[in-house]
């Protein structure tokens, strides 16, 4: 995989790991990794595998991304020994870290529109562009071709079977006027956590890049959050 890393500022900074969207690459995160780095964190901006400049045959929605997910937390761990990290994960990049073998094993986990169920992501991106009654007729369609198109099939893509399994505080944001991870799927995601979690909604943002829609309510959540889970003593 492609990427770019930062050091912290000094030891015991802490670190965050950034993982982009759907059809995104690194580029998207660049604008948070400059954030935290003048806050002192290290950073590392990954090409999620087939995005950006990482190799990879099909996008799987977070299936297989979760491996490079894994892959680039491991590299990070070995590069800062010692070091406490989070990540930070937008809509696929997020469900990269609950799609793998096990969550990803970080020291705080944040959230940002991310899908319960692909059969809800399907049926809603469908709702929008076609409509109530060809989304009945072609939902079931887009199913079925998940596994000879994809690879994967729908019980691999669902992160809220998987997120009961984190150890990480989570901090899980979404978009009030969401509509292809709706309200209510996000309050179902962050039901079926474990605590200590914390869910944050943004006022009047859809399926949007939450830090660029309102830069001051989303760093007052989540440089915090980031704060008491990732500096040292």
């Amino acid at each position: 995989m492609h990427g770019w890393f930062a050091p912290p500022a000094a030891p015991g900074r802490g670190a965050v790991l950034l993982l982009h969207g759907v059809w995104e690459n690194r580029r998207r995160m660049l604008a948070r990794a400059e954030r935290l780095r003048a806050e002192g964190y290290g950073v590392l901006l990954i090409d999620l595998p087939a995005h950006g400049e990482s190799p990879g045959a099909r996008i799987t929605l977070g299936a297989r991304e979760s491996t490079g997910a894994g892959a680039a937390l491991a590299w990070l761990r070995a590069r800062l020994p010692g070091e406490r990290i989070g990540a930070i994960g937008i809509s696929l990049g997020g469900a990269a870290t609950l799609l793998g073998s096990t969550p990803l094993p970080v020291e705080a986990l944040v959230l940002e529109s991310v899908y319960p169920t692909i059969d809800a992501a399907l049926s809603n991106r469908l709702r929008v562009t076609t409509g109530a009654v060809p989304t009945a007729i072609l939902a079931p369609l887009f199913h079925m071709l998940l596994p000879p198109v994809l690879g994967v099939g729908a019980a691999d893509l669902r992160p809220i079977d998987r997120i009961g399994g984190i150890a990480a505080p989570l901090l899980l944001l979404a978009g009030a006027e969401d509509d292809r991870t709706t309200l209510a799927e996000s309050r179902a995601l962050f039901d079926a956590a474990p605590a200590p979690k914390r869910l944050v909604v943004v006022p009047g943002a859809g399926h949007v890049d939450l830090a660029a829609h309102d830069p001051a309510f989303y760093w007052g959540a989540v440089l915090p959050f980031l704060a008491g889970s990732l500096r040292a003593p």
